[in-house]
């Protein structure tokens, strides 16, 4: 009887824990954190470490509070589509209310912990929050537009590290801003290439004119190579202290290349495995070309 007890109460705690980790994304939140130390180290000549794991754990707190908020507006859409279906608020494993009390504690934290950092940091902080669940999420199933608007919420973070460093919004932080608002085009609309059908089922509209053809491809195309521009950039010593060698400069852009090689290929074949090959590329590419700034800087 008692080892029966123990192993349901075990299985009841491991389906917590996961269904925690769906509700929040704590992938997607831990590559938000990423991205938001990376801007950090790229401002700082000696690192504060109280500040850096404030950092981390408010970034941390603050998009898990947007997946959640996400989650619980798009209950009923996450239950026609395969790949949220299991997810726990349609499946009914977690109610709505312990999700909104997660969401709300979150965001407490969050912008608490941000703002112990700076006042900057937590506005931003709060401006992504606030952008991602009350424009984003309502504008995908009404127009593609949805995307820009997504972009600006996905491209707070890595600026957001420069912010909590220095407590000032400059020419800096609006690069690494600008950097990653671009990227966002071609991550995004490559899954919202292989997710079409599914995304059709919900009524989202996640690609350019809303339509899965070269039309699409060429937009993807057109925001790869404004991407790669962007991120070399700062070789000209255009954007105050954040600045790069001229052999970063290549290494980035034959890094956008590939990118771009993958974009042509799915001009050429429309094919779903040439768009997973550019999603892929485009998660390397914004890690990788972040750990060069980061490598780069320590290198002046």
């Amino acid at each position: 009887m008692n080892s029966t007890v123990i192993t349901a109460n075990k299985t009841s705690m491991q389906t917590i824990i996961s269904d925690f980790k769906q509700l929040t994304k704590v992938g997607l939140s831990l590559s938000v954190v990423f991205s938001s130390v990376a801007g950090y180290l790229l401002a700082v000549d000696i690192i504060n470490y109280t500040t850096l794991i404030l950092l981390a754990v408010g970034g941390f707190l603050m998009v898990g509070a947007s997946n959640a908020y996400n989650q619980i507006i798009e209950i009923d859409t996450d239950k026609l589509m395969k790949r949220t279906q299991n997810r726990p608020l349609p499946t009914g494993r977690m109610s709505v209310n312990v999700a909104l009390t997660i969401a709300i504690l979150f965001t407490i934290g969050g912008i608490s912990i941000l703002y112990s950092i700076n006042p900057k940091t937590a506005l931003f902080g709060a401006i992504s929050i606030f952008l991602y669940t009350s424009a984003y999420t309502p504008l995908k199933s009404v127009t593609p537009l949805a995307v820009f608007v997504g972009a600006i919420p996905g491209a707070i973070p890595f600026m957001l590290g420069w912010v909590a460093a220095t407590n000032e919004f400059g020419i800096e932080a609006g690069m690494l801003f600008m950097i990653q608002f671009f990227w966002q085009f071609p991550h995004f609309w490559a899954i919202g290439w292989l997710q079409y059908e599914e995304y059709k089922k919900a009524g989202f509209n996640m690609l350019p004119m809303n339509t899965k053809d070269k039309g699409a491809v060429k937009q993807i195309i057109f925001y790869t190579v404004i991407m790669i521009l962007v991120s070399v950039v700062p070789v000209l010593k255009v954007s105050g202290a954040f600045y790069i060698y001229p052999l970063t400069a290549v290494i980035i852009a034959l890094l956008g290349g590939v990118m771009l090689f993958y974009g042509i290929k799915l001009h050429k074949s429309e094919e779903n495995t040439d768009a997973r090959k550019l999603m892929l590329s485009s998660v390397l590419y914004i890690t990788v070309v972040q750990i060069i700034y980061v490598v780069d800087k320590f290198l002046h």
